[in-house]
């Protein structure tokens, strides 16, 4: 019979297993034993001591016995109960409205559930003691295997401490790694200078083994013991991997948060084979890990080898922070819903090394749910929490914005399905008079963006009016990290977005990471609403618009140092044209096209059509050629339709190859000069509707 890779990959690992005698003993006494002596099994230790390979010869340990198991990697959850509820219920194969909680607490056979990685989802600890595990059937068994030693809780609790066992993971005895360099086929006669170098400790001694796979060699004696083992032997696997080639694909993995070939390809500009075998490369790896969404290093690994390429090569680590970043850009446009609110996420996960971001994110590594609407029975909740944290009449304002613009509004929830956070966005083009009296925080915005900032006719503004957690309100949650993930979404895929406005409730605590995302400070724009001052952040997207923001945060990303990720002074600011300026730049560029050396005073060099064409530091010749090509390309689109194409010979025999008169070119066109004429003005009339759109909205996609 056929056998599945996943079962090979898994019958090669048990063959390569070793030590663990009393950890699997403790298991399979109590797995096989008539009443449980414990139910939670607390596995815990430092990176890369086998905890995830424990864990897998547990689920082989029940294989063997026939017990049902389990299980679970909490990197690819968010800490929140709705994701860890859903996961599970997709790993048991039910199908909603079946419910993981109610499948477990009848169940009347002995069944193993397994938890890997239990840090990523720390903060669901106190769920998971109070809510989730009490209503088990007493024939669970759950295993949570982290790095962090458990909340005292769990052994000072007079329930608990009777009913959990905390496993400590230590290094592996003398015997056992030389049984483990045994398996892997590494001479005697080198294990005692192996042992004497790694103490034990099995990520070290898998680098010894991929060290020694890659040149046959045996690394020389470290001189720290402890983890900087980790690090010494790293570096030399870097240095004595096959070429360049796998260098850099080693590298590359570290920087994304998942590697995919696609990926990969374009981190390396390698072919498609090329790229297939780094990728079975880094598969084979003892220190990289897979999951349905590609590979990704051991978290310790990653961290040192992004810390080393940074100090010793910040110029490929910006390229390589490059090709990824345009990598993820041309699959957001390329990709809608979920998809690509996971690709934003890899997007954001490349500004997590920076010291000024790191602190006001958690870091999600299996990417971020999209928001829910909302629902009508989530008013009233929604309206309390608000309440809760900014008074009363901060709740009767958000419950106006509820009727007014409800799809303005979306859910962030719990296991339960209950509103977890929320953020609610006000779309400022559209509010009436009614609603800028309303409202202190519309009224404020609105008439900030008429004297300072006024809309053009097309042009979008948005509002962001409440953000909050359930429980921490605008601290640095996850829920704060969806938000502004969202947020970033609604700047990228919203057409014609002029201005966004973030109010704060401490806007002090916020200035770095605000300041790092060119979000400026606008007291102007600040409100009172209950007593309570909020301060207000802004950015202007027609000054600098996405593509432009998302090279700013890249350069600040890549720098080396915190200084230089200051505001660099536009060489070639934005200019933001009214509907009649741009149409008299329009006029004057068409009546010099033959002529371009004459454009360098025109504004729209400086406009959103050419800018996002070739980048905020192009060359004056460059804009030049990029605004010949846009006009062309625009006034060619009335050729596609036969009522158009009229039109479009009267605009081409006046500009792009213009006869010596309008009259001669009306003889060209074998028409009357007055229909010639009224060809010409309308052919003008629609490029000119065209262009304008594309200068609203951002180029065409």
């Amino acid at each position: 019979m056929a056998t599945t890779l996943m079962a090979r990959l898994a019958s090669a690992r048990r063959r390569r297993f070793v030590g663990r005698a009393e950890e699997l003993t403790l298991f399979q006494s109590a797995v096989q034993a008539v009443e449980l002596p414990f139910f939670v099994l607390h596995v815990y230790g430092p990176g890369g001591v086998g905890k995830s390979s424990l864990l897998r010869e547990y689920l082989h340990c029940c294989e063997q016995a026939q017990v049902k198991a389990t299980y679970l990697d909490a990197r690819d959850l968010e800490p929140t109960p709705l994701s860890f509820i859903t996961a599970l219920q997709q790993a048991l194969g039910l199908t909603a409205p079946a419910s993981p909680l109610d499948f477990f607490s009848t169940q009347t056979e002995r069944h193993v559930l397994l938890i890997d990685t239990y840090e990523a989802v720390a903060s669901l600890d106190r769920w998971l003691r109070q809510e989730f595990l009490p209503h088990l059937s007493d024939q669970i068994l759950t295993v949570l295997a982290g790095r962090d030693l458990p909340d005292p809780v769990w052994r000072f609790d007079a329930g608990w401490q009777s009913l959990v066992r905390l496993l400590p993971l230590r290094n592996l005895t003398a015997m056992d790694s030389q049984a483990y360099l045994a398996n892997h086929l590494i001479p005697a006669e080198h294990h005692q200078a192996i042992l004497n170098v790694t103490y034990g400790h099995p990520l070290a001694l898998s680098l010894v083994v991929d060290t020694f796979a890659q040149r046959q060699e045996i690394p020389a004696q470290a001189p720290t013991p402890s983890l900087d083992v980790v690090k010494t032997l790293l570096e030399r696997l870097v240095q004595r991997v096959p070429g360049p080639a796998h260098r850099t694909a080693l590298e590359a993995s570290a920087i994304v948060r998942v590697t995919s070939e696609p990926l990969l390809a374009e981190m390396l500009g390698l072919p498609d084979q090329g790229t297939h075998e780094m990728f079975v490369w880094l598969r084979d790896l003892s220190f990289i890990e897979a999951n349905a969404e590609g590979l990704f290093p051991h978290d310790l690994i990653r961290d040192v080898l992004v810390a080393d390429l940074r100090w010793r090569n910040p110029d490929w680590y910006a390229e390589l922070h490059r090709r990824a970043r345009e990598y993820y850009a041309r699959r957001l446009q390329e990709t809608s819903g979920q998809l690509q609110h996971r690709i934003l996420s890899d997007y954001v996960f490349l500004h997590r090394d920076n010291p000024v971001v790191r602190p006001f994110f958690e870091w999600q590594a299996g990417g971020s749910p999209l928001p829910d609407i909302m629902h009508p029975a989530d008013r009233p909740e929604l309206a309390e929490m608000v309440a809760r944290h900014e008074g009363g009449e901060s709740a009767q304002l958000a419950g106006y914005w509820f009727d007014r613009q409800p799809q303005g509004v979306y859910v962030f929830r719990d296991a339960t399905g209950q509103p977890a956070g929320m953020m609610g966005l006000v779309a400022l083009h559209r509010v009436s008079a009614e609603d800028i009296a309303a409202d202190p925080a519309v009224q404020a915005t609105h008439h900030f963006l008429q004297q300072q900032a006024p809309l053009r006719p097309g042009e979008k503004a948005t509002l962001f009016r409440f953000w909050l957690d359930r429980d921490r309100y605008q601290a640095v949650s996850l829920t704060q990290s969806l938000v502004f993930l969202n947020a970033v979404r609604h700047y990228l895929t919203t057409p014609g977005l002029a201005h966004t406005f973030f109010p704060c409730a401490d806007p002090d605590f916020w200035a770095p990471m605000f300041a790092y995302a060119d979000l400026v400070r606008l007291p102007a724009a600040d409100f009172e609403v209950g007593g309570r001052r909020y301060g207000v952040y802004g950015h202007d997207w027609r000054a600098v618009p996405p593509i432009t923001w998302l090279a700013l945060l890249a350069d600040r990303e890549t720098a080396t140092e915190i200084e230089t990720a200051a505001p660099p002074a536009a060489p070639t600011p934005l200019v933001v044209l009214s509907r009649p300026d741009f149409e008299k730049a329009l006029r004057d560029a068409l009546h010099h096209f033959v002529r371009p050396d004459t454009w360098h005073t025109n504004p729209l060099l400086r406009s959103r059509l050419v800018v996002e064409r070739v980048g905020a530091e192009a060359e004056a010749a460059a804009r030049i050629a990029a605004l010949q090509v846009v006009l062309k390309e625009t006034a060619d689109r009335l050729q596609s339709s036969p009522r158009e194409l009229k039109l479009y010979r009267a605009v081409y025999h006046t500009y792009f190859q213009p006869a010596s008169s309008q009259e001669q070119a009306a003889e060209l066109l074998d028409i009357p000069f007055s229909s010639f004429r009224r060809h010409l003005k309308a052919g003008l009339s629609r490029i000119t509707e065209l262009l304008w759109q594309q200068e609203i909205a951002g180029p065409k996609k």
